[in-house]
């Protein structure tokens, strides 16, 4: 059974385009990347199917059940983190959690604790004298103390320094390995591709492509390099033209054959032929959309 399924899920705010038509289904226990610029309908498909708002039409399940019908018994299943998050300021962090434990009937304490020591988070500060990393570390916690079957998280490293992404990775791989699902919404390509099995290209509220991040690396798009050339050639296929010094680097698509052809033509003193990154594979969709 699919941990999230919808078909043609759509969103419109009066005449405004939310999502239009979007059809997912993503297997228990993946670790799913949802991908997309600010604005391309991310949060409003996880609010969508979250039952913060109503859809406009088709269809959507979690775990088997609707997602308007049977919306109090998902939220039991469900730890979710959102892209802004706004507590009582007066509060102290551990405050904070025990209610969000409490609104569940659940004692997270113990598991309340192990987050907090491994993100560095101090129980017995105020809210308000929270950083904003500290306040989406508070969050995450309120997030995974109950240890759901399924984690929907939008944009969830915002305000968090390089050690702490590293740390809740780890704590987010774990909980996979364990069996959990994992849906993370996020405009960095490259922690999707870095961290994620499955992905979905989301762009103007409409699904661009969904698949296994091996099988949307396979685009066919070469990042090829050339050192120690004096002019730069024009070549079918390229974009992404950086010229610097005798460098040239550029994304190529088109034949390799005709490719190696138009290179024997230069003169220049190294090349290098490679795949191209995570980041440099999705810019690849959302450019290919725009053609």
């Amino acid at each position: 059974m699919p941990a999230i399924k919808t078909e043609e899920l759509t969103k419109f705010y009066g005449k405004t385009r939310g999502i239009d038509r979007v059809s997912l289904e993503i297997e228990e226990g993946d670790f799913f990347g949802f991908i997309g610029p600010n604005g391309a309908g991310k949060s409003t498909t996880i609010r969508t199917l979250l039952g913060f708002i109503k859809k406009t039409g088709g269809r959507a399940e979690i775990f088997g059940m609707d997602i308007e019908k049977d919306r109090t018994e998902i939220a039991k299943s469900v730890g979710y983190l959102p892209s802004e998050t706004a507590y009582y300021s007066g509060m102290r962090v551990r405050d904070m959690l025990a209610l969000s434990a409490n609104l569940r009937g659940i004692d997270c304490s113990a598991e309340a604790k192990i987050l907090c020591e491994r993100l560095k988070l101090e129980p017995e500060r105020k809210i308000s004298s929270l950083s904003f990393g500290n306040r989406k570390k508070v969050g995450i916690v309120c997030a995974l103390q109950h240890k759901p079957r399924l984690y929907i998280l939008d944009e969830a490293t915002s305000g968090l320094d390089p050690i702490m992404q590293r740390e809740f990775f780890d704590i987010l791989k774990e909980r996979n390995q364990n069996g959990a699902t994992i849906f993370l919404s996020s405009h960095n390509l490259a922690e999707i591709g870095k961290h994620c099995k499955t992905a979905a290209v989301i762009r103007d509220g409409r699904i661009l492509v969904s698949d296994s991040i091996e099988n949307l690396s396979c685009t066919g798009v070469k990042r090829v390099i050339l050192r120690g050339i004096t002019d730069i050639p024009v070549i079918e296929n390229t974009r992404d033209i950086k010229a610097e010094g005798d460098t040239l680097s550029f994304l190529y698509s088109g034949n390799a054959d005709k490719l190696i052809k138009e290179l024997s033509k230069l003169s220049f003193v190294d090349i290098t032929i490679s795949d191209p990154d995570a980041e440099e594979v999705f810019l690849n969709y959302y450019t290919e959309e725009e053609r």
